[in-house]
């Protein structure tokens, strides 16, 4: 049977860098070789980043593009690449418009274009806004064995790309890809692959893109699966990663071209004869998938890791009240950047309690982070006293004279400050604007309360297995949760209990139930009217709260888009 070495590239790109993912590409397609693959596939829109969002819509950004992708078909070469067919996703144009498109590179020169057929656009996505659809399937005769392309969500839809490649006859399907990660997302992804394997009656070689840009985060989470659907290799998540396996394909398959299933299907021939026989050396290697909570705090890790650097920042402040959402996110900050990059700062007031003060500087000791007090008694005497604040403007100034010297903190060294709050507090209006919500990124923005508990909790556990020192104090994950802007306060005096609460947000919020709906499931009529005033009040909090990692199925942002100024009240 035909023998083939396959290579899925799963990195790292830089929305905008073209330069930098030019020569990534080049490194990746390097190691390729030097493994003596003969076909390699890096994710999608790999040479741009991705998503490049209105960068689509710029011509020059466009040109940039496709200059940068003539010139890496001679790199490749010259670095000793040549005879290896590379399929690099890129940022195209043409006289209909921007294409999200994947080029083929082989001997110095483009010998094919493809352009991503359907146009994802809900949740995250907005490619009808920025691209044209294609029209056109290329088939490539490598080493005798015809291989078909299709990009991303073209594998979403159901009586496309795959059904025309089935029809047409392929011996091998490709996929670059750039799936953004959500919880559980491989239960669907990996089923997903595999019928469309089925369907188009050869393997299916899919690589994702891995890494974060912005508040999307990519697992990676590379895979092979045979015509039968069965899982044949798999690379790790959320790490960089040349997934390696030789093949042996029947071969034989038909090789139809012209209009088939509503595409022009085109073929090309790069290397008509087979390889020689040879024996194989990598065979298929299925790398254990991730606990959910593992999965879950790799994602974070990741975000927060390539949104710092990636925007050129060297370290990061945050608030450090001893709670568990701060708790959690300088864990995160420290396992994302090294102690020696996170600044946490102790700011407390007349209210805070001896044991948040204990647990703060516990915590510092523990994961080595810097670790610095700053009291806030003074300059909350100041506002209070000189605008005469009582109440909750009383309680809201402190949070507010945290946030300043935070941001004071953040001009005078560097630092990227921190945002600590959580998904369901965000969901409530449960913050301070301007005040604990101030900051340039938002690690546990899309965490549920429930879920902070949990991953405290695992990621202790994980350093106990490990024979470390777990980072968070045991006391931040069991006392009360508190703000702590009055005496005796907890958050219980303002909101419900966070597993009920916890439901109600999930429901409303990503499952876009309404009252009647939630009633009807068996939610507490007055919980629900109270938690659905609260969350539809506090849009105005959220629309400037910091971005933050997506890992649910729809996050605050992207995701949830509704009018600030808005008139309807659910149950109404």
């Amino acid at each position: 049977m035909p023998q083939i070495r396959i290579a899925l590239a799963q990195v790292n790109a830089t929305v905008g860098d073209l330069d930098g993912n030019a020569s990534l590409i080049v490194d990746w397609t390097r190691r390729a070789a030097e493994a003596r693959a003969q076909l390699v596939v890096l994710p999608e829109m790999v040479l741009t980043g991705y998503p490049v969002e209105d960068l689509a819509l710029r011509e020059s950004f466009a040109a940039a593009s496709v200059q940068r992708l003539a010139g890496l078909a001679g790199r490749l070469d010259e670095a000793g690449c040549g005879e290896v067919a590379c399929y690099v996703s890129y940022l195209d144009r043409d006289e209909v418009g921007p294409r999200d498109a994947v080029a083929v590179l082989h001997r110095g020169e483009v010998v094919a274009r493809q352009f991503k057929h359907h146009l994802p656009n809900y949740g995250v996505f907005d490619e009808r806004r920025y691209f044209k659809p294609g029209q056109s399937l290329d088939i490539l005769r490598v080493h005798g064995l015809e291989v078909g392309v299709v990009i991303c969500e073209d594998i979403w839809q159901d009586g496309g790309p795959i059904a025309a490649l089935g029809r047409a006859g392929v011996d091998l399907v490709v996929a670059p890809n750039a799936s953004p990660y959500e919880r559980s997302k491989d239960d669907v992804r990996l089923p997903l692959v595999a019928g469309r394997a089925r369907e188009a009656r050869a393997p299916l070689a899919y690589v994702n893109m891995v890494g974060g840009q912005d508040e999307l985060v990519f697992d990676g989470d590379s895979i092979v699966v045979g015509a039968d659907g069965t899982l044949l290799s798999r690379a790790p998540q959320f790490v960089e990663h040349l997934l390696l396996l030789d093949l042996d394909l029947p071969g034989g398959a038909a090789r139809a071209e012209g209009r088939i299933g509503g595409f022009e299907v085109r073929r090309r021939v790069l290397s008509a004869e087979p390889l020689p026989a040879y024996a194989p050396a990598y065979p298929a290697t299925i790398a254990e998938p991730l606990s959910d909570e593992a999965e879950v705090w790799s994602a974070l890790v990741t975000c927060l890791r390539d949104y710092v650097h990636k925007n050129g920042f060297r370290s990061v402040v945050l608030g450090l009240s001893g709670g568990i959402d701060s708790a959690v996110c300088a864990a995160l900050a420290v396992d994302a950047l090294g102690p020696d990059a996170v600044y946490a700062v102790s700011m407390p007031s007349v209210y805070s309690s001896a044991h948040s003060r204990s647990d703060a500087a516990d915590l510092a000791q523990r994961t080595g982070l810097h670790y610095s007090v700053q009291p806030i008694e003074t300059m909350v005497a100041a506002f209070v006293d000189q605008l005469g604040l009582t109440g909750l403007a009383e309680e809201n100034v402190q949070a507010r004279c945290r946030g300043v010297t935070l941001m004071g903190l953040s001009n005078q060294h560097g630092h990227l400050v921190l945002a600590t709050g959580n998904k369901t507090e965000l969901a409530v209006g449960y913050s301070t604007i301007y005040g604990d919500a101030v900051g340039g990124f938002a690690p546990i923005k899309d965490v549920p309360k429930t879920l902070v508990w949990e991953l405290a909790r695992w990621r202790n556990a994980e350093a106990d297995k490990r024979g470390e020192i777990p980072p968070i104090p045991e006391s931040s994950i069991t006392k009360p949760p508190s703000a702590e802007l009055r005496p005796g306060q907890l958050d219980t005096d303002s909101l419900p209990d966070y597993t009920l609460l916890d439901r109600v947000v999930d429901d409303y919020v990503e499952g876009d139930r309404g009252y009647h709906d939630l009633i009807a499931s068996g939610h507490d009529p007055e919980l629900v009217e109270r938690v659905l005033r609260m969350i539809d009040k506090a849009e105005y909090k959220r629309r400037q709260y910091p971005p933050g990692t997506k890992i649910t199925w729809k996050a605050f942002g992207r995701d949830r888009r509704l009018p600030i100024t808005n008139a309807w009240r659910e149950g109404t």
